[in-house]
């Protein structure tokens, strides 16, 4: 139910999965600027006007009315984001501002005319095969939450992803996930239709028809086919209620403020440490700083980097970020949000750390407490977040070589 609060008291919002939008003019009726989907909508909302990305700059000064749904899940946020951006056509939305950042689940069927599912850009800019009888479900913002959604979904409706199947069972048939090489076609059909009903938000419907099938095959004494029914049902609902979708995919704006810290030393000796930041996702090298660490010559790197840290923050005349990324694991997280608490100023208090273990190739992020891995992220995500952290090094590990060099002329 859609629900308002009231003054921007971000409190009285919920701290569970569901869509929040924003309106100027602060009457209900009015269509909303901005849509979007969080798994906690009162930390999210309130990550907007505290922390307004460069897009949140065009408009957030004029939000005077905020409205939310809750839902039961993350799966269903991301659905109901869909049909109402489709429904409203949002005018600060990226989804309408750039047709790379939104996708659709496409329906289509091969010769036989046996469907397969599959995500794509806007339709509207490929050439579509009217024989095909592709239909188009979304937009949706964000291909890696999507993605994940269809994942789990497909646990519940197993379906195919391709016009072709080989003759013998493939790697996702023996995980359940595939109809298989010969399918049971009318019941394959109906599970499609149902997938369909599960993404225009329609999961209640699905529920409903699957518990009347359930019945039928009862009264009939199809003992078998009611138990397979009934464990449908059991795995659409553990899926809509517990899969984990949208956090992956926004640990990070790349439109934002990001700086990335480093250390370079030799057994903690001419110990330097860098800070580089990205906007937009491109280096701003005017805000690049180099520190030559003050620490005893004791090797060392976390104490140097909360070293550098501290000296950061005491500097308000840099103008801090959205994002803050170190190089290390749960340990250097640790004490980098131990570090910036140490501050009274909100603008430190608010910033999102997060450290990147190379060695195994994850993330671990302020405010969750199991590390990410890399390749669970967009490709776009890596890529920035790479990019950071090699350049935080290549400019520490310059600095540290031009003191050595310095040392050893004299």
């Amino acid at each position: 139910m859609l629900k308002y609060i009231n003054n921007k008291n971000f409190n009285q919002l919920p701290k569970t999965p569901g869509v929040y939008f924003f309106t100027v003019g602060g009457m209900s009726d009015i269509p909303p600027i901005y849509i979007g989907k969080a798994v906690n909508i009162q930390s999210r909302v309130k990550n907007h006007f505290s922390q307004p990305s460069y897009r949140d700059n065009l408009f957030i000064n004029k939000v005077d009315k905020i409205g939310f749904f809750e839902t039961g899940s993350e799966i269903e946020a991301l659905i109901l984001e869909a049909n109402l951006i489709k429904k409203y056509h949002p005018k600060f939305n990226v989804v309408w501002r750039d047709d790379k950042n939104y996708f659709f689940v496409a329906i289509a069927q091969n010769s036989q005319k046996i469907p397969y599912v599959y995500i794509t850009h806007q339709p509207s800019l490929k050439i579509v095969n009217c024989k095909l009888k592709i239909s188009y479900i979304g937009p949706f913002v964000g291909g890696m939450a999507l993605k994940n959604a269809l994942k789990f979904l497909r646990k519940a409706f197993p379906f195919y992803t391709s016009s072709k199947h080989p003759k013998n069972k493939c790697t996702w048939c023996h995980l359940g996930l595939c109809p298989g090489p010969n399918p049971n076609l009318k019941e394959y059909r109906k599970n499609i239709k149902k997938l369909i009903l599960i993404l225009q938000g329609k999961k209640d419907n699905v529920l409903s028809s699957l518990r009347k099938e359930m019945n039928n095959f009862s009264k009939k004494n199809k003992f078998e086919e009611a138990g397979k029914i009934r464990d449908t049902i059991l795995d659409l609902q553990q899926v809509m209620a517990h899969s984990e979708v949208i956090e992956k995919s926004k640990i990070i704006n790349p439109l934002s403020k990001i700086e990335c810290y480093d250390i370079s030393n030799i057994q903690g000796k001419f110990a330097t440490g860098s800070m580089v930041a990205f906007i937009n996702g491109k280096p701003y090298k005017n805000s690049y700083r180099k520190f030559k660490i003050r620490l005893g010559d004791k090797p060392n790197d976390i104490a140097m980097l909360k070293e550098i840290l501290i000296r950061r923050f005491n500097h308000k005349d840099w103008k801090y970020p959205e994002v803050i990324l170190i190089d290390g694991g749960k340990a250097q997280l640790n004490m980098a949000i131990e570090t910036k608490n140490y501050f009274k100023n909100p603008k430190i208090k608010n910033l999102k750390i997060i450290s990147i273990a190379k060695g195994k190739q994850e993330l671990f992020i302020d405010g969750q407490p199991n590390p990410i891995p890399l390749k669970d992220l967009s490709r776009e995500t890596q890529n920035l977040i790479l990019q950071l952290d090699d350049e935080a090094h290549r400019f520490a590990v310059t600095y540290h070589k031009k003191l050595r060099k310095k040392e050893l002329l004299h």
